[in-house]
């Protein structure tokens, strides 16, 4: 990892500060690292793997766009820094409950889902590896949620397939196996 990426995921980890992972109770930090990981397997894209450290930023943390902005300006160039921060924009879930509280889950995932459709390719590729890591935690550590939570993910697979192509067939085969897996359990 680059001292650019380094920076960057310092910076993540002190913007999430003292949140935990849901169901493994670590530090959130590991969450953004294993996104980027991912990604890394695929592309060696500065501004992608940066803004796969910095996805859930925007979303989580009380770190503003132009904050993240100017931030990304002391490490990148002027053009770099725009476009991390875009794909970051693209990363944001916009149709959250304290925003669209007057919506129900599935309603705020079907408008997830539509806006997610029209992200870039860059963005895609992101949403495919948190796809992919979400995705094993939430199986693993609970069963009740992670049906539901499968079915939302291969609806985004589905609606968002112009990432790259070898990570979208690997998350794609890793949903399916989760959801044949918890129906074999259920049975």
């Amino acid at each position: 990892m680059n001292s650019t990426l380094i920076k960057i995921q310092q910076f993540a980890d002190r913007a999430h500060g003292e949140q935990m992972r849901k169901y493994s109770y670590e530090r959130y930090i590991v969450h953004p690292i294993r996104v980027m990981e991912t990604c890394m397997n695929y592309t060696s894209k500065t501004t992608l793997l940066a803004a796969a450290l910095l996805h859930d930023v925007l979303e989580d943390t009380a770190v503003t766009e132009t904050e993240l902005l100017h931030y990304l300006e002391t490490l990148m160039d002027t053009e770099a820094a725009h476009e991390t921060l875009n794909l970051v924009v693209e990363l944001t879930d916009v149709y959250t409950k304290e925003t669209y509280a007057h919506l129900n889950r599935k309603q705020r995932k079907e408008r997830e889902t539509e806006r997610i459709e029209e992200t870039s390719a860059d963005a895609q590729t992101i949403k495919y590896a948190d796809i992919l890591d979400n995705c094993k935690e939430i199986t693993a550590a609970d069963p009740n949620f992670a049906p539901r939570f499968l079915k939302e993910c291969m609806t985004i697979l589905k609606a968002a397939p112009k990432g790259n192509s070898e990570l979208y067939s690997l998350v794609y085969n890793s949903v399916q196996a989760e959801i044949q897996g918890l129906k074999r359990r259920s049975q």
